[in-house]
Order: C-alpha cells, then sequence, then structure tokens
C-alpha cells in the first residue's frame, strides 16, 4: 500500500521463469499485505508506524538497486512527471539518439497497458512494462523483479519511466541516481509550487514542449523561478522532443553520467596484488 495516497500498491505478481538471474540481492520473505493501515480503528500512533516501515522496507530495496547498478556501472535516471507531459515521446527520443553509442534499457510503469513498453521495444531497445493496477507509483521492490526480466546491460543507461503523477513518486526511491522531472510548456508555470515535494526531490527539471511556447501561455522565466524556490540551484534544460530543439543538451547530460557511472564502476573494481620480489 502506498502510505502517502492508500492505493493499493504495485503488482508484484512476476513470471520468474525469463532464466535471467542477475544476482541483485532482493529478498522475497517479507509480507506484502499492508492493508490494515486502513482498517477501521487504526490508532495514529499506528498509521505513522505503517507509514515508517513502509518506507524503510522500500529503502532496502532501493539500497539493493543502487548497489546492483553501481556493480554494472550503470546510470539509472527515474522520469516523473504528470500525465500528458510527453515524457514518453521524449524517451523513444532518447534512446533513438543513444542506442548506437551506449547500452540503453527501460522500465516502464502504468497503472494499466503495456502500450508504453511496445513504443520502445519498436526503437530496437528491451523494454519491460510493470501494471501497477491501482498503485499511483513504482516502488524498489518491483523495480527489483523488473530487473529479472531484462536482458542484463552493463556501462550504458536504464531509464525508468514512472507512473503519471506528481505526488506519490516523489516519495520512494528506486536506486536511481537522479530524479529527472519532466514539465510541459501545456501544463502551466506554477506546477513546482503546488506540488513541492516532487520538484525537491528531482534534481534536473526538463521543460518539454518548447515549440509549443508561441501558442500556450507559459512563462519559462516564472518556471525556473517557482523551481528555484522549491529546490534552490535546480538545473533546467528547455527543449522539444518532437522538434529536437534543446535535446542536445540532455543528451550530453546524460553521456556525462553514464561516464561517471562507469569511472565509478572501474575505482570500485579490485586491484590486483603485486606480487613483491625477495629482498625488496
Amino acid at each position: 500500500m502506498c502510505a502517502i495516497c492508500g492505493c493499493g500498491g504495485p503488482d508484484h505478481k512476476h513470471d520468474h521463469d525469463q532464466g535471467h538471474d542477475h544476482h541483485h540481492d532482493h529478498d522475497h520473505d517479507h509480507d506484502h499485505d499492508h492493508h490494515h493501515a486502513h482498517a477501521p480503528g487504526l490508532s495514529a500512533t499506528r498509521m505513522v508506524q505503517v507509514e515508517r516501515d513502509i518506507f524503510a522496507e522500500n529503502q532496502r530495496h532501493a539500497d539493493a538497486n543502487r548497489r546492483y547498478f553501481a556493480a554494472q556501472g550503470l546510470f539509472v535516471v527515474n522520469l516523473v512527471s504528470s500525465p500528458g507531459s510527453g515524457k514518453t515521446t521524449l524517451l523513444v527520443k532518447t534512446v533513438e539518439a543513444l542506442k548506437a553509442e551506449m547500452p540503453v534499457a527501460v522500465i516502464e510503469g502504468d497503472q494499466q497497458t503495456g502500450l508504453d513498453a511496445e513504443r520502445i521495444k519498436a526503437t530496437g531497445v528491451p523494454a519491460y512494462q510493470i501494471n501497477t493496477g491501482k498503485g499511483c507509483h513504482l516502488d524498489a521492490h518491483g523495480v527489483g523483479h523488473a530487473l529479472e526480466h531484462l536482458t542484463p546491460i552493463e556501462d550504458g543507461v536504464l531509464f525508468i519511466e514512472n507512473v503519471g503523477n506528481l505526488v506519490c513518486p516523489a516519495g520512494f526511491d528506486l536506486g536511481e541516481a537522479h530524479k529527472v522531472v519532466v514539465l510541459s510548456t501545456t501544463e502551466g508555470e506554477d506546477k513546482p509550487l503546488k506540488y513541492p515535494d516532487m520538484f525537491f526531490a528531482a534534481d534536473l527539471m526538463l521543460l518539454n514542449k518548447s515549440d509549443l511556447l508561441p501558442y500556450v501561455d507559459f512563462s519559462v522565466e516564472k518556471a525556473a523561478d517557482y523551481a528555484g524556490r522549491v529546490h534552490p540551484g535546480m538545473e533546467m534544460l528547455t527543449l522539444s522532443a518532437r522538434s529536437g530543439e534543446g535535446m542536445a543538451a540532455w543528451l550530453a547530460w546524460l553521456r556525462a553520467g553514464v561516464a561517471a557511472a562507469r569511472a565509478g564502476k572501474a575505482e570500485a573494481r579490485p586491484k590486483p596484488r603485486v606480487a613483491l620480489s625477495a629482498g625488496t
């Protein structure tokens, strides 16, 4: 159950017959039945404890994911936004631009259907769909299981496209390197003020659909100012997935992240022992 909104939570029914053994250290003996959180007569104290337990359990799995990602040299980006921001189109354009130069994979999150995963697979990049049912966000445990259904990749980028929602995904670490929030010019520049937790949790804001700026009542300056109030120093890139404007800066940001992940993997690799000659 989502401790924030009370949703049913992600569906953790997974097919384990894919033959992919990733050895990421996920324990599967915990109880997924958190429905007691809304049992009649539940005290406020008990509700707080349940919420703490849910977040602690998610963090345990997120930490396990992060260790796995680091060992693989993967740069992992958690894309978050409200529905209709254009993040799937942005993701398609992004993987098409990067797939020839580095390994790329995608985990898709939606309440229903596999439409977005099919769009990604059409580019030739591996993708896996998580359907959350009544759940309004992905969690770290579900992402860990999704990895078992993807062909392992190393030294590249893994995109996690979260469920369209500017509330609950802010509170759930998936093991990613960064949350990247996508705000479109058709939504209104006041979104950072209305949904501060999400914009505070994100390290980068992508202002998408810049090609529509001449036709909509949207102030780029106000959007940047409002985001800066919520998250001082937050970086913002303005782009259009449809026209390609600004995509170069976004791709450069991703390449830098991949380079850092590769460097971190190399640094963590055990150093070979050097045999000392006699008398030294």
